[in-house]
């Protein structure tokens, strides 16, 4: 019936943002840890993928109501820490660095700079971050948790054996029992990963999410007992694995190599295709599939490129609204809803239903795919109508705002901006 068409056009340009927003029940604190890159060089393409994940997941998060923190744990103390301020220091003398260290132009930068590369290379990190639209709520380092392990030891059900202090994690379904202080008294790095677990849930996070890369399976097992023993139900810690991301350029793959320098950094990439496609192509396939992204295709500016196919039919409402001056919008249905204008709310109906099963799924690469056919459903009634000066004028001024509203908000839930003109 023309009413319920109406009516959905009428819903969206009532709720306008908040069209598609959740009431969550309940409403939890949630705490989403990504990027957490070590601040040995700067944010490689793989780890762009871990951060336009982790931020799409907390902008569904956020948007179904949850109160959400991200999360940036900096390992600031350690082995490679070691090795990457010998290998400055090498170039600083005029060397090449250690055989085990780091290699790749930003070192000299670094050397030449002076002070400590390590917090130097962490403020490139946030700005790149920053660039890229992510916004960390908290930093939090290695070095300052690592003192709490005492603590932390003390309030686990630990056991000794062979001189070691062990954590029966078998009890929370891990598949074996985890070492946290080996028999000469070194600490793990599973020791490490307890102390880090009992801050975050010292600070009343009701969920911990973890997004890590596609060699840390091994990981999900052991954390998760790990919240157990910590007197937490194992279920609200959830961790998120992405797999790796490969660039090719004029059909030729990129290396990317942190350590021997053929590396492709983040800032590159935004060099090369914008922020818009690089969020876009990040997030468009599932976090759980490898993924390879077309440089010539994300940069290009035609209709070829999907990011910029959903952002020029934004524009082109942007521009239809504009032109329409002061004349009246109404979501009143006229008697005939034409197949094209039918077609289209049903898409921007489905909206709700999609950001909800995105955030379900932590699968934010739905929206990509969404925005896809709900600007496929735009053009065809663009191509099929006359908006302006035309006897539906008002519905269909009303249809495009209602459409407009559901491509941007698409397009901001992973990170990408909706332009006015293009």
């Amino acid at each position: 019936a023309p009413a319920w068409y109406g009516e959905v056009v009428a819903e969206i340009l009532r709720e306008g943002d908040g069209y598609g927003a959740g009431t969550p029940a309940p409403k939890q604190r949630v705490q989403v840890e990504f990027v957490s890159a070590n601040p040995t060089g700067p944010l490689t393409v793989a780890t762009a993928r871990n951060a336009a994940y982790g931020d799409s997941v907390s902008r569904l998060l956020e948007f179904a109501g949850h109160d959400v923190e991200r999360e940036f744990y900096v390992n600031d103390v350690g082995e490679q820490i070691d090795r990457f301020r010998r290998s400055v220091e090498a170039r600083a003398r005029g060397e090449e660095p250690p055989e085990d260290g780091y290699v790749g132009e930003y070192l000299a930068e670094l050397a030449a700079a002076g002070g400590d590369p390590v917090e130097r290379m962490l403020e490139t990190i946030k700005a790149t971050l920053e660039r890229f639209r992510v916004r960390i709520d908290t930093w939090v380092r290695q070095g300052e948790v690592e003192g709490a392990l005492q603590e932390a030891l003390a309030a686990l059900p630990v056991y000794e054996q062979g001189g070691a202090t062990w954590l029966p994690t078998t009890r929370w379904g891990d598949d074996k029992d985890r070492v946290l202080v080996r028999s000469d008294g070194r600490p793990t790095y599973f020791a490490a990963d307890a102390t880090y677990m009992r801050h975050k849930f010292g600070r009343g996070f009701e969920r911990l999410i973890y997004v890590l890369g596609a060699d840390h399976h091994g990981y999900i097992g052991r954390l998760k007992a790990l919240a157990g023993a910590l007197g937490h139900d194992p279920e609200t810690l959830e961790v998120l694995i992405y797999q790796l991301v490969h660039l090719t350029e004029a059909g030729e793959a990129r290396k990317v190599s942190k350590r021997r320098g053929d590396v492709v950094f983040l800032h590159e990439l935004i060099d090369a295709i914008g922020v818009d496609a690089a969020r876009w192509y990040l997030v468009e396939r599932s976090h759980d599939q490898p993924h390879e992204i077309d440089i010539d295709l994300a940069r290009e500016k035609s209709e070829k490129n999907p990011v910029y196919y959903v952002q020029y039919a934004h524009a082109r409402i942007a521009g239809i609204l504009r032109n329409a001056g002061s004349a009246q919008a109404s979501p009143e249905a006229p008697a005939e809803v034409s197949v094209e204008e039918r077609e289209l709310i049903k898409r921007l109906a489905d909206f709700p239903g999609v950001a909800a099963e995105a955030t379900h799924r932590r699968g934010p690469h739905a929206l990509p795919t969404y925005s896809i056919r709900v600007a496929d459903d735009f053009h065809r009634f663009y191509h099929r109508h006359r908006v302006l000066e035309s006897e539906a004028e008002a519905f269909r001024l009303a249809l495009c705002q209602a459409t407009r509203t559901v491509i941007a908000r698409s397009l901001d839930l992973v990170g990408v901006e909706a332009p006015e003109r293009m």
